[in-house]
């Protein structure tokens, strides 16, 4: 088992999920602000189970002896149409969960950090096909039918 390739590939996905979580709450205040109650819950809720995964890589970091750092990240968008930031959730998600499949595999021999990578990747790729149906619901029901269910 190669400790500090796993410790690299979770301080990697510690600092950008950490900038994704802090994204996703600013994201659900500005949802909350206009009045889209359940969207700002569902990305409130996405950013604290961000932050549990971001734990769980720092304290793994630590079990095999790394030093837990704060990294900078790059800036993210703030959106304050709501399938404008759905669509560019999605094209993350999209270009992000192959990169993830691929590092989680890379790592197989460490079967603690395997672990925690794949029940991230699980979580991934089901934020990945919500914001599918969500896209495919407002091509079937129309923007302000969709809205009006996100009061």
């Amino acid at each position: 088992m190669n400790k500090q390739l796993s410790i690299q590939a979770l301080q990697a996905y510690a600092t950008g999920l950490a900038a994704q979580s802090l994204a996703h709450k600013v994201q659900s205040k500005v949802f909350a602000s206009q009045g889209y109650s359940k969207l700002a819950e569902k990305y409130a809720e996405h950013a604290e189970e961000e932050m549990g995964y971001v734990d769980q890589f720092i304290d793994r970091i630590i079990d095999l002896g790394g030093e837990a750092k704060v990294e900078a990240a790059p800036a993210m968008p703030v959106f304050t149409d709501p399938v404008e930031f759905i669509k560019y959730d999605l094209k993350v998600s999209v270009e992000q969960v192959p990169i993830l499949g691929k590092c989680t595999l890379s790592l197989a021999e460490d079967m603690t950090t395997y672990d925690l990578l794949k029940a991230y990747y699980k979580d991934e790729e089901e934020d990945m096909y919500w914001s599918e149906q969500q896209l495919e619901m407002i091509e079937k029901i129309g923007l302000q039918n969709w809205l009006v269910k996100q009061l």
